[in-house]
């Protein structure tokens, strides 16, 4: 028995399918109520709890083997925000606790490449530290502070191994991740606005397959970046263009135009796609490696620009339905 908590996510959703294609017998820990949406249908136990209950914790650990951390809660605020911090730092304080005290033999932590300390220049790779000093918002600082944990938990005989996916997108994105509704938003025919910059790119579904492969590969202790390719802005928003059809035509802004837009919009519009998180991510250092995962996992993730259509073919499909967003769209999966 396998359990995946933050199961109803967008990696997690899509990590219960691929998990399911290898005969897995899965078990799901998500929040009391209905059945979510992005599980229906699939042959998964659904144990009622949260990260942050220790005795659901207890209950749903009963005889699993192998536990995937992934619920966590994302904020893009730079002031402390104590909700993210109880849900992705407490909470993956009381997974490991009843890790220990439920004897499960194996952890796959999902971090983030956000926790890591990034250099300017260089490349990125798996032996930069997590840092929760240097990152910049309290999601960030969260997941380093926690991926420290797992890493002390890991030198004390635990056998946990840590993942970091890049900038994740694809299909089965139920919640409108922050790239799904990028994607979203460039698939409407019409005049588009785009930034400079750039970021790495990886395929939800082999996010997925690189963390059984961890589950499976990984020495423990160890961290592995899940990478896929690097594209500019300008380039995923000609990828949906062309994947999506209709006329679109697309005016880079320059940089003093999206700094004053990503100072005040925030302000008046809900989960707006321009912030000055994002801002710094896509101007940040891009250069990610993935070759240790490839080294010692076997991973090898399809092109990023793969990945983009498959999301905007998927969304097609989504947006086809009667009710394309069943559930609201939720910023944790605890």
């Amino acid at each position: 028995m396998e359990l995946i908590t933050g199961a109803t996510g967008h990696i997690g959703n899509v990590l219960v399918r691929q998990l399911l294609e290898h005969g897995k017998r899965l078990r799901a820990l998500v929040r009391p109520g209905k059945i979510p949406f992005a599980l229906q249908g699939l042959d998964v136990e659904i144990v009622a709890g949260n990260v942050l209950d220790g005795d659901s914790l207890a209950r749903a650990m009963d005889g699993v083997d192998i536990v995937y951390h992934l619920a966590a809660k994302i904020s893009l605020a730079s002031d402390p925000d104590p909700g993210t911090d109880r849900v992705n730092l407490e909470g993956t304080r009381k997974v490991l606790s009843a890790i220990k005290a439920t004897g499960v033999h194996r952890l796959v932590y999902a971090s983030s490449i956000y926790a890591l300390h990034l250099p300017e220049t260089g490349v990125v790779d798996e032996t930069l530290s997590f840092d929760p000093i240097y990152s910049r918002v309290s999601y960030d600082r969260s997941k380093a502070a926690a991926s420290l944990e797992v890493q002390k938990e890991a030198a004390d005989g635990l056998d946990a191994v840590i993942v970091c996916p890049t900038a994740v997108v694809g299909p089965y994105d139920f919640h409108g991740s922050e790239t799904g509704r990028g994607i979203l938003y460039n698939m409407k025919p019409g005049i588009k606005f785009y930034v400079d910059g750039a970021y790495d790119f990886v395929d939800v579904r082999d996010v997925a397959v690189g963390m059984v492969l961890a589950a499976e590969k990984g020495r423990c202790g160890e961290t592995y970046i899940l990478g896929g390719s690097r594209l500019t802005v300008k380039e995923v928003a000609e990828y949906v263009w062309e994947a999506s059809g209709g006329l679109h035509s697309g005016y880079k802004l320059p940089d003093w135009v999206v700094d004053l837009v990503a100072g005040f919009l925030p302000f008046f519009v809900a989960d707006s796609l321009v912030t000055t998180y994002l801002l710094a991510a896509v101007r940040s250092n891009s250069n990610i490696s993935h070759e240790k995962a490839v080294r010692e996992l076997g991973f090898h993730p399809r092109p990023a620009q793969q990945a983009i259509l498959d999301a905007v073919h998927w969304w097609q499909l989504r947006l086809g339905e009667p009710d394309p967003f069943p559930e609201s769209i939720e910023r944790a999966a605890v």
